[in-house]
């Protein structure tokens, strides 16, 4: 049986990393404010994979990410997903030099599915993490964006997901814009979404605020992985806490040996 997974999710926003609740995002510190508070060498034995998203909405810079991605990998044993802005096979392989072992695509799924073809070419379908993010539209719809959740599709997210993606895209970060920083939950009817026979594994992301909703996600065969963009919903011992507290609770997550304690010095758990 495979392992099921813990993810921990950055973002980027012209040199800041930040807090979102339903995309609309709040600064939190630079890089030295990171590594000052977050030893990803130590945080890195409570997780199973890192994600680290580019979501600047102006122009992006690029030497600015590849050198922020440069400081976080130094030390972190875990793997590393990238991505935001990337819009050729060079940019992908640059953030893969940059401590990235794997690249997340989101608006190309939709726009520009020769780049997620190329991409899975080069470096491989394993290497490739579609990314979609859904937002309710009615009373039980739900429709799919992109650009940071500015730009609705027409297209229904079987139709973004069908063919190309299926074929080029090793995993799916499911994203849950409603949900996203409320500490509410996960909505599992974004589950529902997901073209008929979608086999590839799913990481669903939106509304973690505790280390319940973990096990939900967990618990939903659907899901492979669950994923928390919230800098403080986990501060000091909080992720091996949740990750004890996974285990005991039976789910199947990969164990190694503890290394210390995670500590955010000088702030408590803001909001859930």
């Amino acid at each position: 049986m495979l392992k099921k997974r813990i993810i921990f999710t950055l973002l980027f926003y012209n040199g800041q990393f930040m807090l979102s609740r339903n995309f609309r995002l709040q600064n939190v510190g630079n890089l030295s404010w990171l590594q000052r508070n977050y030893n990803f060498a130590d945080v890195a034995f409570f997780i199973d994979e890192l994600i680290v998203l580019d979501v600047s909405r102006e122009a992006r810079d690029p030497d600015a990410f590849c050198a922020a991605l440069e400081g976080i990998s130094a030390g972190c044993f875990a793997p590393i997903a990238a991505g935001g802005g990337i819009e050729s096979v060079d940019y992908a392989r640059r953030l893969l030099r940059s401590g990235a072992d794997k690249v997340v695509l989101n608006s190309a799924l939709a726009d520009n599915p020769a780049l997620v073809r190329d991409v899975a070419q080069e470096f491989g379908q394993q290497c490739v993490v579609g990314s979609v993010d859904v937002k309710k539209d009615g009373a039980s719809g739900y429709s799919a964006y992109i650009r940071n959740g500015n730009e609705r599709l027409d297209m229904s997210l079987e139709e973004m997901l069908g063919g190309h993606a299926e074929g080029h895209v090793g995993e799916l970060y499911l994203n849950c814009i409603d949900r996203d920083g409320t500490g509410q939950g996960y909505d599992f009817a974004t589950l529902d979404l997901l073209p008929d026979g979608w086999s590839l594994p799913v990481i669903l992301a939106g509304g973690v605020g505790n280390a319940r909703h973990f096990a939900e996600g967990l618990a939903d065969e659907r899901v492979d992985a669950v994923a928390t963009a919230h800098l403080f919903n986990f501060v000091g011992n909080g992720l091996k806490k949740a990750r004890h507290a996974l285990l005991d609770g039976g789910i199947e997550l990969a164990q190694w040996p503890d290394k210390g304690t995670v500590v955010l010095r000088g702030h408590e758990r803001a909001g859930a």
